[in-house]
């Protein structure tokens, strides 16, 4: 059945784990990593197909009952619904965010419906949602660390205090990353530093940005690396064997300069695991 906008849609997927699904592998992918993390968050599951082509309605069906199912069988104890929408996949599952708790989308689709979530759309949804989205991608390691970047931004704030949450509910470690060279490296009047300082400072500095999480988190372990490179190659090599990787929509300082379409974007294209955008909110 068609589901239109209205007030029963909102009610239905108002703090719900919200999942764009295509019937491609990738889309059940997503949809199996959203039933995990809606378990940990204890809230349901909402399977979403979004089709703009009437002849292809007995698929979208079809595709969005198959993951639904699969889904059920591995969380019989979860709610998990599914719906067949009408309209563009990407405004769709932005306007499905204002009341959802998450987004979860897979980073590519091959299925039925190979232009429906494919890495532009997927892209999108997370450039435009208000709230957190997940683009699943490679592997999630079953018990690795979740890996954060941080800059000292609003955008970073909400992106740490989201990631010490995800670790948390995970009960492992978090790795909290800090490209040096933009935040670190200015231009004066006066001779820099030598290398190991600047490392000293930098470290102290991450140190100072995290230590009231590390004090509402005590359970939650924390690695600090600061490195010496471009923030995307930082974070997605801190992020094998990861749980997760997360980032803020937007950042400045160590990532100065980079919107979602280098850091954020450049971890979605390339991190070897699940990659979380954070938005801060009227952002």
């Amino acid at each position: 059945m068609v589901v239109l906008r209205g007030r029963s849609e909102m009610a239905r997927t108002k703090q719900s784990v919200v999942v764009g699904v295509d019937g491609s592998e990738s889309s059940a992918q997503a949809a199996r990593w959203a039933t995990a993390e809606a378990t940990r968050l204890a809230v349901p599951v909402h399977l979403v197909v979004v089709n703009d082509d009437p002849a292809r309605e007995g698929f979208a069906k079809q595709a969005v009952r198959d993951i639904a199912e699969r889904c059920h069988r591995e969380r019989p104890d979860l709610t998990i619904t599914d719906e067949v929408a009408v309209g563009h996949p990407a405004e769709e599952l932005v306007h499905r965010s204002e009341s959802a708790q998450l987004v979860v989308v897979g980073s590519r689709g091959h299925g039925v419906f190979r232009d429906v979530l494919l890495g532009a759309i997927s892209t999108s949804v997370a450039a435009h949602a208000r709230s957190p989205v997940v683009v699943v991608r490679g592997d999630a390691a079953a018990s690795g660390p979740v890996v954060v970047g941080v800059d000292n931004s609003p955008g970073s704030h909400v992106a740490v205090h989201y990631a010490f949450d995800a670790a948390n509910r995970r009960h492992t470690g978090l790795i909290a990353v800090q490209a040096l060279p933009d935040a670190f490296f200015t231009v004066g009047t006066y001779p820099l530093p030598d290398r190991q300082e600047i490392q000293n400072r930098a470290d102290l500095h991450l140190a100072e940005q995290l230590s009231g999480w590390c004090a509402d988190y005590p359970d939650v372990t924390v690695r600090r690396e600061v490195a010496n490179q471009h923030p995307v190659a930082t974070l997605c090599e801190a992020a094998w064997q990861a749980q997760l990787l997360v980032v803020g929509h937007r950042g400045r300082g160590g990532f100065a300069g980079l919107l979602l379409g280098s850091v954020a974007n450049g971890v979605l294209h390339h991190a070897p695991c699940p990659v979380a955008v954070i938005r801060t909110r009227g952002g």
